[in-house]
């Protein structure tokens, strides 16, 4: 099996480390993801610019791509040029802080896996409920064996998933669900402040504020301990074919060897 995997955090990112570690477990990794952090920049693609790739080394060995592009151009640049053959499955993350609700129009991680999408291939988004000191290991390890199911199964989903996860280890997810995208968002607080020189800036301090009430949501889901489980699709308003998802066992995931 073969993976591509990027991020929003940046090649560095801890949870781009633990997501690499435990798709390994499953077939090749071939890491393409953004030299420094492209958190918040949605599906920006670079057209005005050349792309740089710098190979990244960790320990002495070959780590992955680094580009100076953002996580969109990571998928297009890996899928047309850089992976041959071409990967089974797209994994954007783990992106440290949730993706839910109206968020997820903002996130370069969920926007890798659109891109995905859009390119003709699968495409998973994972991040986790925890900014300062997450804790990868569910995610990781969740994740790494749905994109086995998945390809395993040859599911060809019609969607994209957006995927948040619970900051702990797998024994403490409190479940598994198919949820729809909810209302919650990102509540605008700025904090002005003053360079050396006098000039003023702004520097945007706001925080996410769950308004969702209802079960089926990802930040009700999540809230409860669960991971939370969002198809999504380029084609916004786009719903459909959740049976092809429902065929894998999501929750026996949780208990796997």
């Amino acid at each position: 099996m073969r993976f591509l995997l990027t991020n929003d955090d940046g090649i560095y990112a801890r949870g781009l480390i633990a997501m690499k570690h435990e798709l390994e477990r499953y077939g090749h990794v071939t890491v393409i993801a953004p030299i420094t952090e492209q958190s918040a920049v949605g599906h920006t693609i670079t057209i005005a610019d050349p792309i740089k790739v710098k190979p990244v080394q960790r320990g002495g060995e070959f780590f992955g791509h680094g580009i100076t592009g953002s996580p969109a151009d990571c998928v297009k640049l890996g899928i047309s040029c850089i992976m041959k053959p071409k990967p089974d499955l797209v994994i954007s993350g783990i992106n440290r802080g949730e993706n839910i609700g109206i968020n997820a129009l903002y996130s370069g991680t969920v926007s890798a896996a659109t891109e995905a999408l859009i390119l003709g291939f699968a495409g998973i988004a994972i991040s986790v409920d925890e900014y300062i000191d997450p804790d990868y290991s569910a995610a990781s390890i969740f994740v790494a064996r749905l994109a086995y199911k998945l390809t395993l199964k040859g599911i060809k989903l019609p969607f994209a998933l957006n995927i948040n996860c619970p900051s702990t280890t797998i024994e403490h997810v409190k479940g598994v669900r198919i949820t729809k995208q909810g209302e919650s968002r990102f509540t605008d607080k700025f904090v002005k402040r003053q360079d050396p020189r006098g000039n003023v800036y702004y520097w945007q301090a706001g925080r996410t504020k769950i308004v969702d009430d209802g079960d089926d949501t990802d930040a009700v889901c999540l809230k409860k301990g669960m991971i939370s489980i969002t198809p999504i699709h380029y084609r916004l308003g786009w719903t459909g074919g959740i049976e092809s998802l429902e065929a894998v066992d999501l929750e026996g995931l949780l208990n796997e060897p």
